[in-house]
This record gives structure tokens, sequence and C-alpha cells, in this order.
């Protein structure tokens, strides 16, 4: 099915990954040498590592779903930051993907006529203030409704929880229509049946264009994906998809299937798959 219709999550847990500085560099070659610079500028090993598995995982993903050479793969940022996929695949007009790493995990989504939004956080607790002290230099970008349910959660372990499955939430859906930091999220209020059955209202209006899914890697990840209608896009982002117009039944029954688990791959399964594709132009 994953073949068929160009529906991808997947997941690399970077712990498991201790690379010595030869290896490292080995992966980064992969890549195409415009992207290195990116990774080159962390300080932190994770932070490095981070960036280096984010980028392996979107060349991966694109070979591996689109068939296309690793030569021949482009993959562009609009001004706000958000990766696509120059000259897309006919068979997957508005195929798109999106990249989230946090803590202990990289994690990729991708859809061929939805805008996706992918988000990993990691519930770490506060330091040096009270998880109420916390929580409220964020009550700008909450709504009074979110506000509540988040105060009222319980202990302060389910208070701290609880903020972060709204800003996963809220983060999926900037990233999905590939919006800016300057988006306000106080616009956006989700509401939900013991975290199922999410729903989102934008500027006080119910949106029926979006399926939400909130998900726990484990006992301090959490994962949120947004699927959503290509013309709730930003300019910039709609300008490179293929068919911002999609009619409803075609809407409604993509955002009615049921969103897949996440995929484990290891660091190694990822540059195999990519330097197979080297290998393979080298030998043509």
């Amino acid at each position: 099915m994953e073949e068929e219709t160009g529906v991808r999550r997947w997941l690399v847990d970077i712990t498991r990954w201790c690379p010595s500085p030869a290896q490292f560099d080995a992966a980064a070659a992969l890549l195409p040498s415009h992207e290195r610079p990116a990774i080159a500028r962390f300080v932190k090993e994770d932070d490095r590592k981070r960036a280096l598995v984010s980028r392996l995982l979107q060349y991966s993903l694109v070979h591996h779903v689109l068939r296309i050479p690793f030569h021949q793969i482009n993959i562009c940022r609009t001004p706000e930051g958000k990766p696509y996929l120059q000259k897309n695949c006919s068979n997957f007009p508005n195929f798109n993907f999106n990249i989230s790493h946090q803590g202990d995990y990289v994690g990729i989504a991708s859809e061929p006529l939805c805008l996706v939004g992918l988000d990993i956080v990691s519930i770490s607790k506060p330091q040096g203030e009270t998880t109420t002290e916390f929580i409220s230099n964020f009550s700008s970008y909450l709504t009074d409704h979110e506000w509540n349910c988040i105060v009222r959660a319980g202990t302060p372990s389910e208070v701290l929880t609880e903020f972060y499955r709204y800003w996963c939430l809220k983060e999926a859906f900037v990233k999905a229509i590939g919006a800016g930091v300057g988006f306000g999220l106080h616009r956006l209020e989700f509401h939900h049946e013991h975290w199922t059955d999410i729903s989102i209202h934008i500027d006080g209006e119910v949106s029926r264009k979006w399926r939400f899914w909130l998900s726990e890697l484990d006992e301090v990840h959490l994962a949120s994906i947004a699927k959503g209608h290509p013309e709730d896009a930003v300019s910039s982002y709609k300008k490179t998809l293929s068919n911002a117009t999609v009619v409803e039944e075609q809407l409604h029954s993509t955002l009615e299937s049921p969103d897949g688990a996440f995929t484990l791959w290891t660091v190694e399964q990822l540059t195999q798959s990519l330097g197979n594709s080297l290998t393979g132009i080298k030998h043509s």
C-alpha cells in the first residue's frame, strides 16, 4: 500500500547511532555539497547528528518513494524555510514531506495530495522555575480554552505533558502550511475527545479541511501529524504544488484514511539506500 500511495511515516532514534568522526564525514559526503554547511555550523554533536539525519531522511524518502535517481533529486526551500521537491512527480502532483527532530528522534512524513506537517517534542522538566511559571511564558500563544485545559490537567507532570500536546499540534499545522515563525499560534485552537477525534478552530471557526493525529513515541517524546487542504498553504509554498484545487470528495477520502504508524529506520539503512543510488550512478 505504501508503494502505491506515497504516504510515509519514518522515524530514526539517533541515540542508537554513535559514529566516529570518519563515519560521520562519510555519511555527510553522501549529500549534495550545498547541504553540508548547514550541518557543519552546529557546535554540539547531537545537533549535528539531527541535522545530518534529517537531510539523509529527506533524500532517502524521495529516492525510495519516487524512484528518482539520487543525482536528479533537487530539494529546495521556500523563503520561510519549508523544504520542497522541485520538479514534482506526475503520479503524486502534490507530493510533499515534512521533517522534525527533537530529543532522541528525527522523523519525516510524506503525503501525495494533502499538505502534511510533522512535529516531535521532547517533554523536558523546567529548570529553575515551576511548571506553571514555565508554561506562562507561552500563554500568549494559547487560547483561553487551551490554557484552562492545561492548568486543570492534574499534577505538574500532567500539566506539562498537556501543554506539550497542544504545542505539538500547533507546530504541526504551521509546518504543514509552510508558514514562518511569525504565524500567530493564538489563532489556532484545538478540541479533542481524550486526544482522539482532534479538530482545529482557525480564527474562531472550526475547519473541516484538516485531520490531526497525536502519538507517544515513548515516555518523554510526542509526535503529531497534521494533514489538510492544499489551498491553506501560504502563497510561497502553494506555488510549489501542482494541484492546490482538490475536489471535496477526494479531500474527504484522503483525510478519513487512517494514519499509519511510524516505520523505524536506522542511520545505516539510510546511508545504504543513498550509497546504493550513488553506486548505480558510478556504474551506469
